[in-house]
C-alpha cells in the first residue's frame, strides 16, 4: 500500500499510532484475542477508549493477566510477551515508542520453537497477504494459532517457575532480528532522536532570547490512510504520518 503525505511534523516525541480493535477469533484455550508478541527495543501502551478485556504478559518476573476498560492504561518494556484479550467491544488506542518501529519489524512472534529457528519459516509464517478480505483474515488468524500455540508453552513452564524456555525465545528473536538493526537504528536517528535533538536546540535558543523557531508554529490534522487492516492484535485504523509506520503485515 502506499501510504498518502502526511504532515512535514511527527506525532509529539515522534510516537507511533494506531487504533485497535481486538480479534473476536477464539484460540485452543478458549480466550479470543490477539497473536502474542515481543518488541526487542520499543515500549507500547495501550489506552483503552472503550469496551473491555485484558492484556496477558510474560517477562521474567512471571505472568500477569492485566483488566483493560475505558481508561485503563497499561504499557509494557522491551523484552514483555504480550497477548490481548477481547471481553467485549475492546478498543484500544496504541502508543509506540521510537517513531513506530514496533510496526517496522521490532516485534518477534511467539511461534514454536521449531519455527522460531528457521527465518525462512519464520517469515512466511508471520507474512499475510495484502489487502483486508478473506484470505488475508484467513491468514491473520492461522498467524494468531500458532503464535497461541508457542504462548502457552512458554506461560506454563514461567508459571511452574522455570524461565527458561521464556529466556531461549528471547534469544531467539534477537536473532531473528539482528540484521535488521542497521535499518532501525537509521529510523530511530531521524525519527525520534532527531526530534529530542531539536527540543535541544530549542531549548538552547530560549536560553538566548531567540524565538525564531516560534515563527513556524502551526497545527496540522488528518484521519486514518487505512481503517481494518489486519495487525497484530486485531484490526486496526492505521495513520501514515511522519515518524508512524504503517505495518507491514
Amino acid at each position: 500500500m502506499v501510504s498518502e503525505p502526511g504532515p512535514p511534523s511527527p506525532l509529539p516525541g515522534a510516537i507511533g499510532l494506531s487504533h485497535l480493535s481486538a480479534y473476536d477469533w477464539q484460540a485452543t484455550d478458549g480466550v479470543c484475542g490477539g497473536s502474542p508478541h515481543l518488541h526487542l527495543v520499543c515500549t507500547e501502551a495501550y489506552v483503552v477508549t472503550a469496551g473491555r478485556g485484558a492484556v496477558q504478559t510474560l517477562s521474567p518476573d512471571g505472568y500477569r493477566d492485566i483488566p483493560l476498560e475505558p481508561g485503563s492504561l497499561a504499557w509494557f518494556t522491551p523484552g514483555t510477551v504480550h497477548r490481548m484479550v477481547q471481553g467485549g467491544d475492546l478498543r484500544v488506542t496504541v502508543l509506540m515508542q521510537n517513531s513506530g518501529l514496533p510496526e517496522a519489524g521490532d516485534a518477534v512472534f511467539t511461534f514454536p520453537p521449531e519455527v522460531l529457528a528457521d527465518p525462512e519459516r519464520y517469515a512466511a509464517a508471520a507474512a499475510l497477504p495484502p489487502g483486508t478480505g478473506p484470505e488475508t483474515a484467513a491468514a491473520a488468524r492461522r498467524r494468531r494459532d500458532l503464535a497461541v500455540e508457542g504462548y502457552l508453552a512458554l506461560r506454563e513452564t514461567l508459571v511452574a517457575g522455570d524461565t527458561g524456555p521464556f529466556r531461549e525465545f528471547q534469544r531467539a528473536a534477537a536473532r531473528l532480528v539482528r540484521d535488521k538493526v542497521p535499518v532501525w537504528r537509521e529510523l530511530w536517528r531521524t525519527g525520534a532522536l532527531a526530534t529530542a535533538e531539536r527540543t535541544g536546540v530549542q531549548l538552547d535558543a530560549l536560553a538566548a532570547g531567540d524565538l525564531a523557531h516560534l515563527r513556524e508554529a502551526t497545527a496540522h490534522e488528518t484521519g486514518p490512510t487505512r481503517r481494518g487492516g489486519f495487525g497484530m492484535c486485531g484490526r486496526r485504523d492505521e495513520y501514515a504520518l511522519p515518524g508512524t509506520t504503517v505495518s507491514r503485515r
